[in-house]
């Protein structure tokens, strides 16, 4: 019986989506049974086959570091470049085998850093918003702080295909973790802060004309979404950077906590929004120019631009969406 999720155009379309599905459920089942060196490895390789295979991940990653980083050579950004793919397998990895492991497994294959600051944040009692991006291995460490700290509330964006958005939120609700969707996500987030709840929100992705502050990150003007902190004003929430990093010595992941950042509060809602908007994308370009390898910089971070002398709105022509 046809999925009647499923909105592709005509039977190829649907096939297609079956196809993807069962090649998502395949790859996440091989690296969840492969030993943890070996799968690994396989994960790495996984993420450098991605940039043959999309050649538009490649270009846009390649653009992006030649204007953050004029002053490196080619060969340098190249393996800058070659290790972000790898670290993108490696998210893989962390999806597949993470739902799966046991207290054993998390204690053998990661380390925290940092818990104590969390923890004095949620003493407060009025819930931790976990500030967070794309780098190193986001689904590892929102599953790991389930597993061995406490539930998390994991703010993402369907996919386009159904059927492997089903798939992959089981994966991300392991450990007692929830997923709530970006799109009408916000009453459930002050729910969840109100029950001094956790909530991760990757706050590093382009933002819509409508949803921006203009910030200055990674040395270029950025539209940052709005929304962290217009949720950390209205509820209180200590927002806390949380980042989980590849230890390539140690072969494992840093599953790393910062101090709980400050929310300026002047009265003037607007104005309030857009300082600490500012604040928090300092704390995520800290984190990314100490790790620039395991940064998604396939994901084009600059596409909204802001308003020139020529018009009154920024330029938009569609933000891609890798996830």
């Amino acid at each position: 019986m046809a999925d009647p999720n499923l909105r592709a155009n005509g039977r190829q379309s649907r096939a297609a989506a079956w196809l993807e599905f069962v090649a998502a459920g395949a790859l996440l089942a091989a690296l969840r049974r492969l030993p943890y060196r070996l799968a690994i490895a396989a994960a790495e390789m996984l993420g450098l086959a991605c940039a043959l295979l999309v050649p538009k991940w490649r270009r846009v990653a390649a653009r992006n570091l030649q204007n953050v980083f004029p002053e490196l050579g080619a060969p340098e950004r190249k393996r800058i470049r070659a290790h972000a793919f790898r670290n993108l397998g490696r998210v893989a990895f962390g999806l597949a085998a993470v739902p799966a492991w046991r207290i054993g497994d998390l204690q053998a294959h990661v380390r925290f850093q940092g818990l104590g600051h969390f923890h004095a944040a949620a003493a407060a009692g009025r819930g931790v918003l976990l500030l967070t991006a794309h780098l190193g291995n986001w689904e590892l460490g929102a599953l790991a702080h389930g597993a061995l700290v406490g539930p998390v509330h994991v703010v993402a964006r369907p996919l386009d295909n159904p059927l492997i958005d089903r798939l992959i939120e089981r994966q991300r609700s392991a450990h007692g973790n929830r997923v709530i969707v970006k799109r009408r996500g916000a009453r459930e987030i002050l729910q969840a802060l109100r029950q001094n709840g956790t909530v991760g929100i990757l706050a590093d992705q382009n933002a819509s004309p409508e949803e921006a502050v203009f910030v200055d990150f990674l040395g270029r003007t950025a539209a940052a979404n709005r929304g962290l902190a217009q949720l950390a004003l209205h509820s209180g929430a200590a927002v806390v950077p949380a980042f989980a990093w590849w230890d390539a010595g140690a072969k494992r992941h840093v599953v790393e906590y910062g101090p709980a950042l400050e929310v300026i509060r002047t009265g003037d809602r607007q104005r309030d929004v857009a300082e600490n908007t500012r604040r928090f994308q300092g704390a995520l370009e800290e984190r990314v120019r100490a790790h620039p390898g395991q940064w998604l910089w396939m994901h084009r971070r600059w596409k909204t631009r802001p308003p020139t002398a020529e018009t009154d709105s920024p330029s938009h022509d569609g933000a891609e969406r890798l996830y």
